[in-house]
């Protein structure tokens, strides 16, 4: 006779996404990715003139600089909770007039009611970090989203495995008496990039004089996070959105944003394929 041992299940609930980092991102990365999103997105943003979605919103990089520089409605789509706290503080924060065209969306784009919503939809940051089955359901969404005629901005990916670790050091960062900063490790993990992120705090000399005490370098705490990351092509990209009735768009872009405009439906009656793509002043049936 045997003894069976049944293995308990891990009942222990995993971190919400962002849970370490949202506390450390507008301190350390906020400042770069400002001037970032302005340059990337900036004049499209102003030509916008029914609606911006912002997929992936964060703490509100993009959906800031949308309602300022644009006076349509804005759509901030983060589902993370963590990331969500801050943009939604930062949002009720700004005049009454701008927050009355934010509206903030607590999931994802698959999930929230907004179909023919927008001239452009706003991918920063966050495609790197979907799989590619959950990038398929997003452009399906984003194909729902917007009007025919409408745009997408994507920020590429990494297009490739790292051959090698590679390591970027956020500038340390002062802020009253402590001071902050951290590094990102990311290394190739089979398919998928593996993206560690470590935090620090330490306390520094204050206006008494007085030195934090927590170790002989006066260290606060220590935090970390990973993330992964599926690589793509540019080529691969455009591939799958065209079979979503997107085409690549003739203005020009910065390389490190993929820019698509939606075709118009041959039938709009059956509000499906197949499409016709704008491309170079042209029509193809995608």
């Amino acid at each position: 006779m045997h003894s069976v041992f049944a293995e308990a299940p891990d009942t222990r609930a995993q971190p919400e996404p962002y849970a370490v980092s949202a506390e450390f991102y507008d301190i350390l990365q906020a400042h770069d990715d400002d001037r970032r999103v302005r340059r990337l997105y900036g004049a499209a943003v102003a030509q916008a003139r029914m609606g911006i979605v912002d997929v992936g919103a964060g703490t509100g990089r993009v959906t800031l600089m949308s309602l300022a520089r644009s006076k349509v409605g804005v759509h901030a789509v983060e589902p993370a909770r963590a990331m969500r706290a801050a943009l939604m503080t930062r949002l009720a924060a700004l005049p009454a007039p701008q927050r009355a065209r934010a509206s903030v969306h607590p999931s994802a784009l698959e999930e929230a009611v907004l179909r023919d919503a927008a001239d452009l939809v706003i991918c920063h940051n966050t495609v790197a970090c979907l799989t590619p089955d959950a990038r398929e359901t997003l452009w399906a969404s984003v194909a729902e989203v917007l009007v025919p005629g409408g745009r997408l901005l994507l920020q590429l990916p990494p297009d490739r495995l790292p051959a090698e670790e590679q390591r970027r050091v956020f500038p340390v960062q002062r802020m009253g008496r402590h001071e902050y900063g951290g590094h990102m490790v990311m290394s190739a993990a089979g398919p998928r990039i593996r993206t560690r992120v470590d935090y620090w705090v330490r306390g520094t000399h204050g206006l008494d004089g007085m030195r934090g005490t927590h170790g002989t370098n006066g260290l606060l705490g220590e935090h970390t996070e990973t993330f992964w990351m599926w690589p793509a092509t540019r080529s691969d990209l455009v591939a799958d959105l065209r079979r979503h009735g997107f085409a690549v768009s003739s203005a020009r872009n910065d390389p490190a944003v993929l820019a698509v405009t939606l075709g118009q439906r041959l039938d709009q009656g059956l509000g499906q394929g197949p499409w016709r793509c704008h491309t170079g002043g042209r029509h193809t049936v995608c």
